[in-house]
């Protein structure tokens, strides 16, 4: 056991780097997934990390694994595809999801293109997409723990604005709660974070800590608090599990930490005690009875 779950660990800075990274994503991405599932918003945070991608592509071409330069691009871009989409919308009236997601389809087969018209070999572009461990280095690493400090730092001062605005946004108006602002201080705490996790997990991947632990968390806890607790718990499982799946099977980073929390998202949709299918199953035998 020692050498199955501990011993890569202590052997490898790299993985602790990664673990160190991931652990600290772990208590802040999920948190905000859980506001974008109580907004039914679950996937901006998807649409984000694709739009991010021709900004990071640019930079990894410009100078490789350089982590403030992949995150300034990629939230340059991010930025661009979110604003350009709600200006598109307003001059021809249409739809700000249909702007929203045929630019970020635009950016994401341009960041693939970039990558793959730059020289970079294969393993660069899964790297890109998918996550490596050898890509946490210490800027990367100061940079998710950064990242992860500032966002739990905004959110003690914001989260009762935000839950009000997430039940009650006429009530939050009325009241001078200044919903529009966190509102949008919100929306830059989602960027950054994707954007900090992806040198892990990848591009494609990032948004993957932050959602599948927050949508599983609802099936745990009614209450917001309760349902932010279980998403960081279930996140930590997932990056520990994840990066240790990633070394034993060789597996990307990104797919492996998906992976392992879409398993726990499964048991959780099965075994929850709100509104789990056994749960709901027995209760309508109860209530048959």
């Amino acid at each position: 056991m020692h050498d199955l779950l501990i011993a890569p660990f202590t052997e490898f800075g790299f993985l602790r780097r990664a673990l160190i990274g991931c652990l600290a994503l772990s208590v802040s991405a999920p948190v905000l997934g859980v506001f974008l599932v109580l907004r039914r918003m679950s996937l901006t945070a998807d649409v984000l990390a694709h739009g991010a991608l021709p900004g990071v592509a640019l930079a990894f071409l410009l100078a490789g694994f350089s982590a403030p330069l992949l995150w300034a691009g990629g939230l340059v871009a991010g930025l661009l595809v979110a604003v350009g989409a709600g200006a598109l919308s307003r001059a021809t009236g249409g739809r700000e999801d249909a702007t929203l997601a045929a630019l970020y389809l635009l950016a994401l087969g341009l960041g693939v293109a970039l990558i793959s018209m730059g020289g970079g070999g294969g393993a660069d572009v899964t790297h890109i997409l998918f996550g490596s461990v050898l890509g946490v280095d210490d800027p990367a690493l100061l940079l998710m723990a950064g990242v992860a400090t500032v966002t739990l730092a905004v959110l003690a001062f914001a989260w009762r604005p935000l839950v009000l605005e997430c039940f009650d946004p006429a009530f939050a108006a009325a009241t001078g709660a200044h919903g529009g602002a966190w509102h949008m201080v919100f929306q830059a705490l989602v960027v950054v974070n994707v954007l900090s996790a992806f040198q892990a997990l990848g591009t494609l991947m990032a948004v993957g800590l932050m959602m599948l632990p927050a949508i599983a968390a609802r099936h745990w806890a009614r209450q917001v608090s309760g349902m932010a607790y279980a998403a960081v718990g279930m996140a930590v499982i997932a990056s520990v599990a994840g990066l240790l799946l990633s070394y034993h099977a060789d597996v990307p980073t990104g797919p492996a930490i998906v992976l392992i929390a879409g398993g726990i998202w499964a048991v959780s949709v099965l075994a929850g005690p709100v509104d789990g299918l056994l749960a709901r199953l027995f209760r309508r035998r109860h209530l048959a009875g």
